[in-house]
């Protein structure tokens, strides 16, 4: 082979090798290329997901506050009413008992005059039975103690004395102050004695 075929086949060579070396860097500048834009696109969609999230909390957090203000004068409205019911209930049972205590003004003003006593006792009886009457209508309830059994619900024991007959042991036997009930609620437990 002479000098110059060496010569073409040298350059043939080099020219394959110049040629696979560009296309090798070809590809990897495409792969590099795919590999960058791949982690670009993947932070691009974190960076998204992240602002959604933020709305959601925000809003989520407005939700909570308008709530909590919400819930806030909720309490506070009923805490008013609440007082505006106890107060107008009060007023209530007072106007209720405004003629007990004007027929006791009245009963008094006899007394001073010297009426007969008799009279007087009768006045004053009727003037309770009235009282009991306003305090019935408003639910207050006299709680049953004669015969009955003890209840601790109802009665108080301040007392154990002997039963004068075995079926009386555990009943009441006598009532040292009576108790009430307002509605279902006990408001004073019967003072009782109770026979063992």
């Amino acid at each position: 082979m002479s000098t110059q075929e060496e010569k073409n086949v040298v350059n043939e060579e080099l020219k394959e090798t110049v040629e696979n070396a560009e296309a090798t860097i070809d590809t990897t500048t495409e792969e590099t290329q795919e590999t960058l834009q791949e982690p670009l696109s993947e932070v691009e969609q974190l960076k998204l997901q992240l602002a959604e999230e933020q709305e959601k909390n925000a809003e989520l957090q407005d939700r909570y506050l308008r709530q909590a203000a919400e819930f806030d004068n909720y309490r506070k409205r009923t805490i008013k009413e609440k007082a505006e019911l106890i107060k107008s209930a009060a007023e209530k049972l007072m106007v209720a008992e405004l003629p007990v205590v004007d027929d006791m003004d009245r009963a008094m003003e006899n007394m001073e005059k010297g009426s007969d006593a008799e009279a007087c006792i009768e006045g004053f009886k009727l003037i309770v039975q009235k009282f009991k009457n306003i305090l019935a209508q408003q639910g207050l309830e006299k709680i049953e103690t004669e015969g009955q059994d003890f209840d601790t619900d109802f009665h108080e024991a301040i007392a154990l004395i002997p039963a004068p007959t075995e079926e009386l042991k555990g009943k009441i036997l006598d009532c040292v102050q009576q108790g009430y009930k307002l509605g279902d609620k006990v408001i004073r437990h019967a003072k009782v004695a109770v026979g063992q």
